[in-house]
């Protein structure tokens, strides 16, 4: 008995890692596992059998496939927009003093700290008041208002952490401003201007609550389908989306891996 409590407590950090990870990975291989599911009734929350008629025509749901590229067509909109805007915030607030500069930084981590029902009311009152019409454009501008926050705390992390000394010897080897930005300084900041794009995608393919306040009758995202869906059912080509976008973003955080260690081989 005193090997074993000896032994949780050797590898009582790594037991609680290992449980974590279960725990955030459950609900990910349910939904996988459901996706081969043939249910009897419109619910697919109980097993029956195999089948992989689901996996063979993922767009058999009225609606569902237009309201994933509708989803797609915002997210990488948004995430276009927010990483350039992001990345030009984040570089100003690095590097650059002026004035308001802590109040700009304070209130770049609004959107984060704000709870997300007050932004999405906040916002559609503005669109309200203005005028606008609600639709694709508004889900847009609301996307790219809280996607924004997340891109600038990643580049600005970057930028911080980066050595100086390497823009330095560039320019003593004259090498102009612009052969600085972007043959050293962006290259560094590519990473961190990569998570923050890759986390803005995520957020506004994932969003339902910011755009269901925003959004038109004709504009139906993914979420908001699956939200839908789940009173009248749910058929399982919504967990053959699901299961394909894990298997998407897993495949490129390995091959993210892969890319980083032949650099550093290459070193």
């Amino acid at each position: 008995m005193s090997t074993v409590v000896g032994w949780i407590r050797r590898n009582l950090v790594v037991l609680c890692g290992l449980g974590t990870l279960v725990y955030m990975l459950a609900p990910n291989v349910v939904v996988m596992v459901f996706s081969f599911n043939d249910p009897e009734g419109r619910y697919n929350y109980e097993w029956a059998q195999f089948s992989t008629e689901a996996w063979s025509d993922p767009c058999g749901v009225s609606g569902m496939c237009d309201s994933l590229t509708l989803s797609f067509k915002i997210a990488i909109l948004a995430t276009l927009l927010a990483t350039v805007l992001g990345t030009l915030v984040a570089f100003a607030l690095a590097r650059y003093r002026f004035r308001a500069r802590g109040v700009v930084n304070s209130l770049i981590f609004l959107p984060m700290a704000m709870p997300e029902i007050v932004m999405a009311a906040s916002i559609a009152m503005l669109f309200l008041s203005m005028g606008m019409d609600a639709g694709f454009t508004t889900i847009l501008i609301a996307h790219v208002t809280f996607c924004v926050s997340f891109v600038v705390t990643a580049v600005k992390a970057r930028i911080l952490g980066m050595d100086p000394a390497l823009e330095e010897a560039a320019r003593d080897l004259y090498a102009s401003p612009v052969q600085v930005f972007l043959r050293v300084t962006l290259p560094l900041a590519a990473p961190g201007i990569a998570a923050g794009a890759m986390l803005a995608f995520a957020l506004s393919f994932d969003d339902f609550i910011i755009t269901n306040f925003n959004a038109g009758p004709d504009t139906v995202t993914f979420p908001m389908f699956v939200w839908g869906a789940a009173q009248r059912g749910t058929p399982p080509q919504i967990n053959v989306i699901g299961s394909a976008m894990l298997l998407a973003a897993v495949a490129i955080v390995v091959a993210g891996q892969i890319v980083g260690r032949r650099n550093r081989a290459k070193v």
